[in-house]
């Protein structure tokens, strides 16, 4: 594929990066304003967490669409996932209970883990050798891009903001003038969501128009046709994806854990630790986004010429850096915060994510290869999921084990930067089919 081809499909793939961070940051973004509306509780918050795109639903979603992207290609996916993606996504902008808007989490989250590891695929496969890292950077910026627009968005529409004005007068034309304050204010988030609709309508026409995957096309070619059992028994019975599948998942559980809980407590630092208030604590939620896009398009232009142990160790380091800043109280006076501002979005930019996605489309053979990600996939962010519960006993209900949870960020850190060093394998300059023979053999 032309230069110009790889770059192309790969933006228009990474999209789907968008439409993932995207949903998470809109659904924690306006929950408030869900339970205000809904009269919600603690129990019903916790279930729309679970169901979503950031939990169980994700999960789900990764391990079917995994193994549908290697039985029908990668081009199915992308044909029909997204239609998923808007239906629930429009089941939430019209949510009038609760039912509804559990239903929309649930089948959006489904969707964002079905798009997961057929896009990370085939951004491989339609990738030329010197510039598949290139282009898995480019994705991982669009998802970070996804949360900076949204959070933006989101503070654009909501009650107070600058375009709140509009969003209001749309309300009252559509409940009446006389609609409950809390109904009113809930359009904030129905508008947002509506972004991320037009978004994922734009993906799909773009992502249709795609050719298949000349890889998959190929492998399908050489091979007769398995059944997705088949290629479940195949991952789960050869040695060297079992170990590869232990290692991936390893290196992007322990960062993860880390990542899932910032993500959702990176504004309650500020707060606490910061003493910012909480419109100042989300603008600089906005701005780390901001630190995580300029780093990955910084790496993206070198890593493909430089060894990836020296990226990955930058960004790791960062991290710990940025927890070690915590719990040594240097996030007290405003040049603390804003380094760790700094450190987080630069950590997130070099990520983790970044090498589990490379490698995780590089280290499987093409038979298998989307079905072992939606299998860590599905790994990782079920266990992310039941982390947030426990972590949220180890914090206290006012932060009493605030130093015993940065203890476990930092130690959760460490593993993924030791794992990752003993276990990191060579793959850069190498074509995917060289790299599959050297691991697996001529035949597999």
């Amino acid at each position: 594929m032309a230069k110009g081809g790889s770059l192309k499909s790969t933006l228009a793939v990474s999209l789907n990066n968008y439409l993932d961070a995207g949903a998470i940051v809109a659904g924690a973004s306006g929950v408030t304003l869900w339970q205000n509306y809904l009269g919600l509780s603690e129990m019903h918050l916790g279930w729309l967490n679970a169901l979503s795109a950031n939990a169980l639903g994700a999960a789900i979603g990764a391990i079917i669409g995994g193994f549908l992207a290697d039985k029908f290609g990668r081009k199915f996916i992308f044909t029909y996932n997204l239609l998923v993606y808007m239906t629930g996504v429009l089941i939430i902008m019209l949510s009038m209970n609760f039912p509804m808007l559990l239903a929309g989490f649930l089948v959006t989250g489904i969707s964002v883990g079905i798009g997961v590891p057929a896009s990370w695929t085939y951004i491989s496969e339609s990738s030329e050798i010197n510039n598949r890292g290139r282009n898995i950077c480019i994705s991982q910026m669009s998802w970070g891009l996804g949360p900076m627009f949204i959070l933006f968005f989101g503070m654009l529409f909501a009650p107070g903001g600058y375009l709140y004005g509009p969003v209001e007068a749309l309300a009252h034309a559509i409940v009446g003038n006389d609609a409950a304050q809390a109904a009113v204010e809930v359009f904030s988030s129905r508008v947002v969501f509506l972004t991320l609709f037009i978004v994922a309508f734009i993906a799909w026409n773009l992502q249709r128009q795609l050719e298949e995957s000349a890889e998959f096309t190929a492998q399908k070619a050489e091979s007769k046709s398995s059944s997705i059992v088949d290629n479940i028994k195949l991952l789960f019975t050869n040695s060297i994806a079992v170990k590869t599948v232990a290692f991936l998942a390893a290196i992007y559980l322990t960062w993860n854990l880390v990542a899932s809980v910032m993500g959702f407590f990176m504004p309650h630092i500020y707060e606490t630790a910061g003493g910012l208030s909480n419109e100042d604590a989300n603008m600089l939620s906005c701005i780390s986004w901001v630190f995580v896009v300029v780093t990955t398009l910084i790496i993206s232009f070198f890593v493909d010429k430089v060894a990836h142990r020296f990226f990955y160790v930058f960004g790791l380091a960062a991290a710990l850096t940025a927890w070690i800043l915590i719990i040594g109280g240097g996030v007290s006076t405003i040049g603390g915060i804003w380094l760790f501002t700094i450190l987080w979005g630069v950590n997130n930019g070099s990520s983790v994510q970044i090498f589990y996605a490379l490698w995780g489309s590089e280290l499987f053979p093409a038979k298998f290869r989307a079905g072992a990600q939606g299998l860590m996939f599905f790994i990782v962010r079920g266990l992310s999921a039941v982390w947030g519960l426990i972590f949220t006993f180890i914090y206290g209900e006012n932060g009493e084990g605030f130093t015993l949870a940065a203890y476990c960020m930092i130690a959760l850190l460490l593993t993924s930067l030791i794992v990752g060093l003993i276990g990191m394998p060579n793959t850069r300059g190498k074509a995917l089919d060289q790299i599959t023979r050297e691991r697996y053999g001529e035949n597999v």
